[in-house]
């Protein structure tokens, strides 16, 4: 009877031991983005009042629609990370509260999607720049914008897009990196 059982046993725990294995659910998984190397160059347009350092994989546009009226204009290109910095620059005609509510309601146009957005600021007396930088956070369309005034006569704006649909988890990396730029073009701003 022993002998009986230990055989149904073992039978038993052999089907048992056929069966296949259930699927594991996996995570998600992004493909891993190659960054360029950083290296700047100085880019001073002759007709706009303003330069700045850029990166070398920058590619820089003027806007065509409005390149007779606002010649200063321009997109930026990253294409390596499928992206691009829309950039505005106005002279200032006694209009700069106007132009900064304007920046600051395209910012937070975003809050329907944007969990979160940070204000930082950055002010550089000595060069007449004043910039403020809003971290959008979340599933918005544009993770980051920003503009710099003099407060008296120039005032530009940029605004960080990608090519794709926003996800922020998927895009850190890529926002990331390009924060990096957009703050060292912040830095280096400068108004002829």
């Amino acid at each position: 009877m022993k002998n009986f059982s230990f055989v149904i046993i073992a039978v038993l725990l052999l089907f048992s031991a056929c069966t296949k294995p259930k699927p594991t659910p996996r995570p998600i998984g992004y493909f891993r983005i190659n960054l360029p190397q950083k290296q700047y160059t100085f880019y001073s347009p002759d007709s706009c009042p303003y330069s700045f350092e850029m990166p070398k994989y920058f590619k820089v546009h003027p806007v065509q629609e409005y390149s007779d009226t606002v010649h200063c204009w321009i997109t930026i290109e990253i294409p390596t990370l499928n992206a691009e910095i829309t950039i505005t620059y106005y002279p200032v005609h006694n209009n700069l509260e106007q132009l900064i509510d304007d920046s600051y309601t395209l910012a937070y146009k975003h809050s329907i999607k944007a969990d979160d957005i940070l204000e930082k600021e950055f002010v550089n007396n000595k060069a007449h720049v004043y910039a403020t930088v809003f971290d959008i956070r979340g599933n918005a369309a544009s993770p980051m914008q920003f503009h710099i005034t003099d407060s008296t006569k120039n005032f530009f704006r940029g605004s960080l897009y990608f090519r794709t649909r926003p996800n922020r988890d998927s895009l850190q990396p890529a926002i990331t990196f390009l924060e990096k730029d957009i703050l060292r073009l912040i830095e280096t701003f400068r108004w002829k």
